[in-house]
Parts: C-alpha cells; sequence; structure tokens
C-alpha cells in the first residue's frame, strides 16, 4: 500500500508547480517585468529578470506564508487591500518612469561600456592567482560564474536586479494572504502547506523566467523591426503599466472599499 503522506507530499509539489507557474502569468505581474524586459535585447538578461522577480516574489509569498500557517497571523482585509493598492502604485510609478525615459529617447547604456569584463575561458570557476608585494609571493584564490551567466547578470546590472526584485516583493506582499490560506485550507499539516507554498515559489520563478525569456528573444535574434521601434514598444509597455496601476486603484479603492 501507498504511504498516504507521500501521496499527500506529491500532490502538493505537482499542484504547487501548476499553480505557481499559472500565477505567473497574471496581467499585472507580466505588465510589471515588461516595463524592464523592454530596455535589454538579451536572452539571458531577460531571463534573469524574470528569475530576480521570482525571488522576490517567493520571499515575501513564503514569509508571510509562515507567519499565517505556523504562527497564526490574522491579514486583516484593510491590509489585504492596502497591499493590492500597493501593487497599483508600483506599476504607476514603474509606467510613468518607463514613459519618461522613453520619450526622452534614454537607451540601455551598453554593458561594455559600465564594466571591464575579467574573462578566464579556460580556467575553472574557482580558481587563484599569483600576486607579488616585494619579496612575498602569495596566491588570491576567487571564484567566476560561468561565461554566459556572467555575461548575462552583467547585460541585467544591480540596478534592474534590484527592481526585478522589489517588484516581485510588492507583487509577493499582494497574493501572499491568498495563497497561504488557500494552501492551509486544503493541507492538513502545516509543515507540509509551508513545502506548498515553497514549491509555488519555485513554479513561480519558472513560469516568470520563461516569459521574460521570450519577450526578450525577438531582440536577442536580432529582429529588426523590433530594434527600430524598440521605443514605440517601450511607451507602449509604460502606458499599459500606467493604465493598469490606475485601473486597479481604483477598484482596490473605489470598488473594493478601501477608502471608505
Amino acid at each position: 500500500m501507498s504511504d498516504p503522506l507521500t501521496g499527500s507530499a506529491l500532490w502538493a509539489v505537482a499542484l504547487g508547480l501548476l499553480l505557481g507557474v499559472q500565477h505567473a502569468t497574471d496581467a499585472d505581474h507580466v505588465v510589471a517585468v515588461a516595463t524592464i524586459v523592454s530596455r535589454t535585447r538579451r536572452f539571458g538578461a531577460g531571463a534573469l529578470v524574470g528569475v530576480f522577480w521570482g525571488l522576490g516574489h517567493t520571499l515575501t509569498i513564503t514569509g508571510v506564508g509562515v507567519a499565517i500557517i505556523l504562527f497564526r497571523v490574522t491579514v486583516t482585509p484593510t491590509a489585504g487591500l492596502a497591499m493590492e493598492f500597493a501593487v497599483a502604485v508600483m506599476l504607476v510609478i514603474l509606467g510613468v518612469a518607463r514613459l519618461t525615459l522613453a520619450l526622452r529617447g534614454a537607451r540601455t547604456v551598453a554593458p561594455e561600456h559600465l564594466v571591464e569584463p575579467h574573462r578566464h575561458d579556460a580556467a575553472p570557476s574557482f580558481h587563484s592567482h599569483v600576486h607579488a608585494h616585494g619579496a612575498l609571493v602569495h596566491r588570491h584564490p576567487h571564484v567566476h560564474p560561468p561565461a554566459r551567466l556572467a555575461e548575462a547578470l552583467s547585460s541585467v546590472g544591480i540596478g534592474q536586479a534590484v527592481r526585478s526584485t522589489l517588484i516581485g516583493v510588492v507583487h509577493g506582499l499582494a497574493g501572499s494572504a491568498a495563497v497561504a490560506l488557500l494552501a492551509l485550507s486544503t493541507i492538513a499539516d502545516p509543515y507540509l502547506a509551508v513545502g506548498y507554498l515553497l514549491v509555488f515559489g519555485v513554479g513561480t520563478i519558472a513560469g516568470m523566467t520563461a516569459i521574460t525569456g521570450l519577450m526578450a528573444l525577438p531582440f536577442a535574434v536580432g529582429a529588426g523591426w523590433l530594434t527600430r521601434w524598440q521605443r514605440a514598444l517601450a511607451v507602449g509597455t509604460g502606458a499599459l503599466s500606467l493604465g493598469l496601476g490606475l485601473y486597479l486603484g481604483f477598484h482596490v479603492g473605489v470598488v473594493d472599499g478601501l477608502f471608505r
């Protein structure tokens, strides 16, 4: 006979992955990351935007979920609406910032103009260099990521990585209570419910990575018409983010009654 606990765990893993991938396709998530992905022309950089977004999202989903499931913290309806309103505000800010940059004609600075890469094509990731101070000769061990990963990381840049992570954090706050309560209501074991949240986060990271990678793919393969119309695409993503943010803000604040 099969172990019921094992069967429940497998069910939680499968469901968490599936719902996590589906969660990444929510309109507000896609629009938010599109404002960042529209500034890159590399597939790896576009995919990493999704990774950073997913990490931020998973961090808050899991953190708030653990507080609700294990420590019985209660999220009031007003607090839930306030977190959703924060997503609307963030979308408005992203939209305005993207429109401002696009209309000014700002372009992403090429990574080679910002940093001189330190490449070791034939060396392993972990290695050392001999260094001399007069008669004293010693080694400095250090680690380099694989060349493709290093190139993608330099293309994304610290600023975009931080923005993507913070966007994911805000989105995670907005949906964390509902996801945690759903897990708690369907999975009796609280620790298994927390595991479900972690798997849900993995699925969300995978889904968003695929989405942002696909967004950047046409630029990576050299689609000329997309390159020529990059400013129009930037204006479009900015306007879409602004419009969706205003709509969500009105709906949460007025229709759902946050300000009443």
